[in-house]
């Protein structure tokens, strides 16, 4: 193999993943305020005497953005591929900035009609384009960077600051509650957070244009190996391309279950107040980041498929219980130990997707293998989840739900079993 670029030291390691992440966690930060807000900008894009019919048209349009990821990542897993990570991610945030800015300035129904959700769609699907790129583009970059035994650990802030992203906007949220008015926060305040995504955007776009690319884009391009593309993918790697997307499938939609629609399940299911779901979902996201890196770290000394394989088993075993007790308590304290319960499971999956994703493929398409598959099973399955539990939920069958994420699960359990543990055959060849 050709080196190109001798392999980089600790700190430039560090330097870089810690580059990555900051941007990382702003992008999800501005996707993820979209959801944390939704209760309160939902009468001004859909006007309805009915909470529920407001909130299944909010989250139709945050599925709707998730129509955009596939394309996202096709896009900019190809560009990443081909002009590198770093320029893949300072395109996906510049987009990311727009879509937030919009949000922020677009006037409300009562002002310019229907013109107000159909700006709202735009925003959403320029936030879709940006983080269908964004995902493939820092996983890849992160575990690139990262050396050969401390690979899970490191790639696990891929979802650290994923996670970190939502957690500011709920604590965005939390603060805003705490010094505006109820009828503030419903009039003009619910516009503040997009306006502090939009700014950190903008910081984001020029650090990420200061990040070190990686050595293996580095020896791909050196080595003058086979561009990336959809055609590559899929006529070279179609296995490879199936297993990201089964064993995302159940992955992702146990993780919205229990993250994005957890506050609007506590408010409009479990009937506790709109502050008290805010809080149990700013607590047990932050435990539930935390977790990430140490289970990170045990899938570099045991492998990654142990670690898949006690989420799959888990989550088919106790998603129904937990969601059906959770619908029945009105007690704060037992809400969160439940949903700390459910992210706890979660765990052995979104510590290590990442990396378990970019050890399937070659560098020459890595960003595209981990990108495009990753987000066509997350828009049919995760960016409808939090849609198709407000339909249940309004058709008078609830429990339905829960029992389409235990099937989704055991999917990708099926998977998560059949596979080769990508630990001890990995794609990623230099240290």
């Amino acid at each position: 193999m050709t080196e190109s670029h001798a392999a980089p030291s600790q700190r430039q390691r560090l330097k870089a993943i810690i580059g990555g992440s900051t941007g990382n966690l702003v992008e999800w930060y501005d996707w993820y305020a979209y959801s944390a807000f939704t209760l309160y900008f939902a009468p001004h894009f859909f006007p309805s005497e009915d909470r529920t019919a407001q909130l299944l048209s909010a989250a139709g349009i945050f599925a709707v953005g998730f129509l955009m990821r596939p394309i996202g990542a096709w896009l900019m897993g190809v560009y990443a591929d081909r002009h590198g990570r770093k320029s893949g991610l300072t395109l996906s945030v510049a987009l990311m900035c727009a879509g937030s800015l919009l949000i922020g300035v677009t006037p409300g129904y009562e002002t310019i009609g229907v013109a107000a959700p159909i700006l709202l769609v735009l925003a959403r699907l320029m936030q879709g384009l940006s983080i269908g790129g964004e995902y493939g583009a820092s996983a890849t970059y992160l575990s690139e960077m990262a050396g050969r035994n401390r690979r899970g650990f490191f790639s696990s802030f891929q979802y650290v600051t994923l996670i970190a992203g939502q957690l500011v906007a709920i604590c965005v949220l939390l603060i805003l509650q705490a010094s505006l008015t109820v009828e503030q926060l419903d009039s003009w305040g619910w516009r503040i957070p997009f306006f502090i995504g939009g700014a950190l955007a903008i910081i984001v776009f020029w650090l990420r244009r200061g990040l070190s690319e990686t050595q293996s884009f580095a020896n791909a391009k050196a080595e003058g190996a086979p561009k990336s593309g959809f055609v590559e993918l899929i006529t070279r790697h179609p296995r490879e391309t199936m297993t990201v997307m089964m064993l995302t499938a159940g992955g992702t939609i146990a993780f919205y279950a229990y993250s994005i629609y957890m506050q609007k399940f506590l408010v409009n299911t479990s009937g506790l107040t709109r502050e008290a779901a805010s809080q149990i979902n700013a607590v047990t996201l932050f435990l539930f980041m935390l977790l990430q890196p140490f289970a990170g770290a045990v899938s570099d000394r045991i492998g990654r498929k142990p670690l898949m394989i006690s989420f799959g088993v888990l989550g088919v075993i106790c998603t129904y219980p937990i969601f059906s007790t959770l619908a029945q308590t009105t007690d704060p304290m037992v809400a969160g130990l439940l949903v700390m319960a459910g992210l706890l499971i979660v765990t052995g999956y979104t510590s290590i997707n990442a990396v378990v994703k970019a050890e399937l493929f070659p560098a020459h398409i890595r960003a595209l293998g981990v990108a495009l598959p990753y987000a066509l099973a997350n828009t049919l399955f995760g960016g409808t989840a939090e849609f198709v539990a407000l339909w249940f939920k309004q058709a008078g069958m609830e429990e339905a739900f829960y029992i389409y994420v235990s099937i989704m699960i055991a999917i990708s359990l099926a998977v998560y079993v059949c596979m080769r543990d990508t630990a001890k055959h990995s794609q990623i060849l230099e240290d």
